[in-house]
Formats: structure tokens, sequence, C-alpha cells
């Protein structure tokens, strides 16, 4: 964020809570013309701030109601492992996050299902994929906070 200002990241926090807001209304909240605002957006898009624009869903609204930590521990760190474990996850559409840990555990996913059979099957798939050391799922019981948008001072 080095070489964004005051407006750039003000631009974020009104696009974080609301990717609609008509570029006229964003233009008005920082202080600039709608050429400027939006030649902003556009950069931040380009330079890859802002990944790509979105709706969130409510996953019990669509069928999803289960929500599955798994941590997992390597067999070994090879790159040729890692790459194939990698090409694995990244398939996998149940997988929402994937994360390479520090610490006790090597990897952890989230992991969101319709239920239980639903993640029998996606786990059977994930350990059928490559061998892993050890798999540990946690299942969520109420989702309690889930945010999308980042604190930007």
């Amino acid at each position: 964020m080095a070489d964004m200002d005051r407006i750039d990241r003000a631009i974020l926090r009104i696009l974080q809570e609301d990717v609609n807001v008509p570029i006229a209304a964003i233009a008005e909240r920082v202080g600039l013309s709608q050429t400027p605002c939006w030649k902003r957006i556009r950069k931040l898009e380009t330079t890859g701030v802002i990944e790509k624009r979105v709706a969130l869903l409510d996953p019990q609204k669509i069928g999803l109601g289960l929500t599955v930590f798994v941590s997992i521990v390597a067999p070994n760190h090879s790159a040729d492992w890692l790459a194939t474990f990698a090409e694995s996850v990244t398939a996998m559409p149940e997988v929402m996050d994937f994360y390479r840990m520090a610490g006790d555990v090597d990897y952890m996913l989230r992991v969101v299902v319709s239920d239980m059979a639903a993640y029998d099957q996606f786990y059977k798939r994930l350990i059928g994929a490559v061998p892993l050391k050890e798999v540990t799922s946690r299942f969520a019981m109420e989702r309690i906070k889930s945010e999308t948008a980042y604190v930007i001072a």
C-alpha cells in the first residue's frame, strides 16, 4: 500500500462495503470527478489490488450447510509432492480456502459441502489424491462472524 494515497484507500473501503456503488457516488465521497475516480479504480484492478468483483452468498440458503476445517500433515516436503498436492486440492470445488501453514500442521483447508455424506465423498477424494501423513477434520457448528472486508488504515 506504499504507493496508494488516502483517496485510493477510501475508494477501497467503499468498494469493500458495496461494489455496486456508482462511480459518481464514489467520486463524490472521495472528492474527485468521475473520470479520475474511474481511472484510479482501473489502476487498482490492473495492479491486482482489486482481485475481482463478486456476489457474496449465504451458504445455508444455497444448500451448503456444512463447513469443515481440515488440517493436513504432509508425509514429506518435496517439491514434487507439493505440486501434485496443490494441483489436486485446488481442483476440488468444495475447497474454499487453502493455506500452507507454520506450526504443527502443514496445510489448512476450509471446505464447504451440503452435508456429512458430501463431506465423506470429498474426504475419500482428498485422501486418494496423494499420500498424506495425517488429516484432521473439525466441523463448524455455527458461523458467528464472517467478514470479507479488510481493515484499510
